[in-house]
Parts: structure tokens; sequence; C-alpha cells
């Protein structure tokens, strides 16, 4: 059955072989892609989206973000901030504990709607509503459901708001886990959420990676983003935050390490020889003046990095050229960082989403998920497979959004927004509620 066809774009599958196909027809069935072939005018088919003068691409996707942060736009009411900790005791842990379960849904309501219109069909979010834990992530799989994208959700477990909140948000990440697990809602998926080595205190850990270990869960956490993180760590502990979480048996293939901004040698290498996923944020970490992460260092030693936004946009392209940029920066060199801040995209994005979903996301050819960006992009040098990389850089990146597509479901087309949902009214009410969050920081 051909329930789609995207026809007669130019199709740049991305992939371990990445191919250009002028002319091409992405023909769908139901959810999954069924064939790519030379275009056919009037091929039948339950529904035409007209890629003509256009590219095809995969659905882009975020490997860390965080939806409830929608609602900080334009706030100025916190105090300004001589550190990455002030940065987080002014802003970001004032807000978190004003945000209800309406405030979540919302919250990520916009956030993928924007999303949407950047093409960016798959989010690994990490979470926190200290003030409302318990439902929470139920609150943001219904945003997830409205809209139509693909979300991996987790609560970050933390210390910081007391053993109470802590416990929920344990639960609260067991309780969405085992719904998750029979695979039964294709757009959603689980981790085990923790907020950061300074915040959580040995006992906390234990449970967590208890319940983890039971429900065969990896985690989503945040690792040495400011040196801070690795200063309480040595502290405390007398050890650094990686090895104090591989302690704990939290590192490996299904866990992800954000940012790893002030990690050493010997971390680098235990990231890379558990196979944890580090998930590089680097217009985050140049807001917040933590640093670069040494990407280059970490490819070269073998760690699998991904990128992520850390909700600083959800365009990913916006985002892959500031890591480009990052590493050129920080070390004065301008030719450096391409190929890796490319890779981590384009390959290893893909690849952590693919094992979360079991099916292959972030490459279009036969049997893939029906998920693609269509970018109004006519290039004015020749696209190839050597040079679709530099296109995506200085040109796609710079592309309207001309459609979405998810799961076989047209999500934006021409433009606009195909989501059954009023998003002035969206956007009506997320004012209202962000003015009654904004009353309580």
């Amino acid at each position: 059955m051909t329930s789609l066809v995207v026809a007669n774009g130019t199709v740049i599958t991305l992939g371990e072989r990445c191919r250009v196909l002028p002319a091409h027809d992405v023909i769908c069935d139901g959810a999954t892609i069924a064939a790519i072939e030379p275009h056919v005018p009037g091929r039948a088919a339950g529904r035409v989206v007209d890629a003509g003068g256009m590219v095809v691409l995969p659905g882009f996707i975020n490997a860390h973000t965080h939806f409830y942060s929608a609602f900080a736009r334009g706030l100025g009411k916190a105090a300004p901030s001589a550190s990455f900790v002030e940065v987080l005791e002014h802003l970001w842990w004032r807000l978190d504990k004003t945000l209800l379960l309406e405030d979540c849904r919302v919250s990520a309501l916009i956030t993928l709607i924007d999303a949407v219109r950047h093409g960016t069909t798959t989010l690994i979010d990490h979470h926190a509503s200290p003030g409302a834990v318990r439902g929470s992530l139920a609150a943001l799989a219904t945003a997830v459901r409205e809209v139509g994208v693909r979300a991996c959700l987790c609560y970050e477990v933390s210390d910081r708001d007391g053993a109470e909140v802590a416990a929920d948000g344990i639960a609260e990440n067991v309780e969405f886990i085992q719904r998750c697990r029979d695979g039964a809602d294709p757009l959603l998926r689980a981790l085990f959420g923790l907020h950061a080595s300074f915040t959580l205190t040995d006992a906390t850990l234990s449970r967590a990676a208890a319940a983890a270990r039971e429900l065969g869960a990896g985690f989503h956490v945040h690792v040495a983003e400011a040196a801070a993180d690795q200063a309480d760590c040595v502290a405390k502990h007398g050890i650094r935050v990686v090895e104090r979480l591989h302690r704990f048996g939290m590192l490996g293939p299904r866990t992800i390490a954000a940012h790893c901004v002030h990690v050493d040698g010997a971390e680098i290498a235990r990231l890379a020889e558990s196979g944890t996923v580090v998930a590089h944020n680097p217009q985050s970490n140049m807001n917040n003046a933590v640093g670069t992460a040494n990407l280059i260092s970490l490819v070269e030693r073998g760690v699998r990095v991904a990128l992520g936004t850390d909700a600083m946009t959800t365009a990913m392209l916006e985002e892959l050229r500031a890591a480009i940029w990052a590493q050129r920066n920080a070390r004065g060199l301008p030719s450096v960082g391409f190929g890796e801040a490319v890779n981590a995209l384009t390959r290893t994005n893909p690849q952590v989403a693919s094992a979360l979903w079991g099916l292959t996301l972030g490459e279009l050819a036969a049997g893939a998920a029906a998920d693609m960006a269509v970018l109004a992009y006519d290039p004015p040098t020749p696209l190839t497979a050597d040079t679709a990389a530099g296109h995506l850089v200085f040109g796609m990146s710079q592309a309207r959004v001309d459609a979405t597509i998810a799961g076989g479901r047209v999500l934006l087309e021409d433009g606009e927004l195909r989501l059954g949902i009023d998003e002035r009214a969206v956007m009506a009410h997320a004012r209202e509620l962000s003015a009654r969050v904004w009353a309580r920081f």
C-alpha cells in the first residue's frame, strides 16, 4: 500500500553510504519507507508532497534538550550570574520549581511545534519540575502525541529539593519506563534521568542504579558541564565524575552523558571503552561560559559523540554550524572540527535514536522510518555525495523547511503546519501560563 509519496525531490539519504538522488520519489507504506525510485509523474498514491526543486533529508534528531525551558524566553527577573552554578541557582532551579503539570505540557507543545518548523522529528528530552514531579512525563507525552514527532523522555532525579522529591523522581522514571517498554506507542521512548553528580548523593545514585538495572534502562545525565561539577565530586568523593558514575554502573551504550566539557584523559578513555554516548551542546556551553567540549579529542579517542541543543534551539543545522565554529575558535585553527561535527549529527544521532526505537532513523532507505525534512534549497554548485556535507553546513542550514514528515504523517507542508492544532490558541494559552509562572518565580 502506498500511503504517501514525497515526489520529485533531490533525495539525500545520509547514512553509512550517503547517496544524492535527483528527481526521485520517496514512497511510503504507512510509517515506513517502502522504496526510493526515480520520479514518475502522476504516481498513484494516497497523498503526495511535491518536493520538486527541493532537497529531501531524513528528519533531524536532537540528542539532548529541555522542553520545560520554553517559559524562560524573555524572563528578566533572574539576578546576574558570575558562574554556572549561579545560573542554575538564579534562573533554572527557580524556574523549574514553579512549573505545574499544565505548564509542562504546554512548554513541551510549543517546543515541539517549533521542532516541526525546523524539520526536527526526534528529540531526546531531560525534564525537571520538582513542584510537579508525578505525572510530569505523562504531561510531556500528551504534547508529543498532539504534535506527532518522536520523543525519548526522562525525569532528572536530584537531591537538591530534598529526599521526597528525589524519591518521586525515581518513581516517575520507573513508571514511565515501564509504560514505554512494550513499545505500544511508536512515538515514545524513555531513559532514566539524573541531574548531575554534584546534586546527587550516593544513596540516591544507588537507588536509581538499582531501579534502572531492574528495568534494563540506560541513563540520561549531565556530566562535567562546568568545572564546579568536577570540583564537587573530587572534594566529596575523592574521584572525578565519570569514575563515580562508572562505580555505580551507570555508563554504557544506552547512557547519554550530556556536555562532558571538563573531562580528562582517563575519563575520555572510560567513556570510550564503555560505549557511553556524549551529547555535545556547543551553543549552551558558550552561552553559559563553561568552555568548549573537546569534540576532536573525544572522537579521536573513540567516544561516540552526538549533537544536542540543550534547548537553545530546535534547528539542528544551526547547532551543527555552532559546533564547527566553536571547535575552530577554541583551537585557533580554521580547518578543524567539520567532519566530527557533521558525523555527530548525521551518524551518531541516528545510531542513538535507532537503538532507542528499534528501527532505522536518520537515513532514507527502504525499511527505514518515514521521517523526512524537505528543504527549499536549490544548490548553486554541484550537489553530490562528496559535496553534500558542505551544502548541509553552508547552504541548507540557511534554507526554509518546506515540509516535515514523521512516521509517514505530514506535519508541515508548504511551510504551513498540518497538525490540526490551533497554533495561535496554543501561544495565547502559553502566554497566560508563563505570566503565572513568572509571577511565582
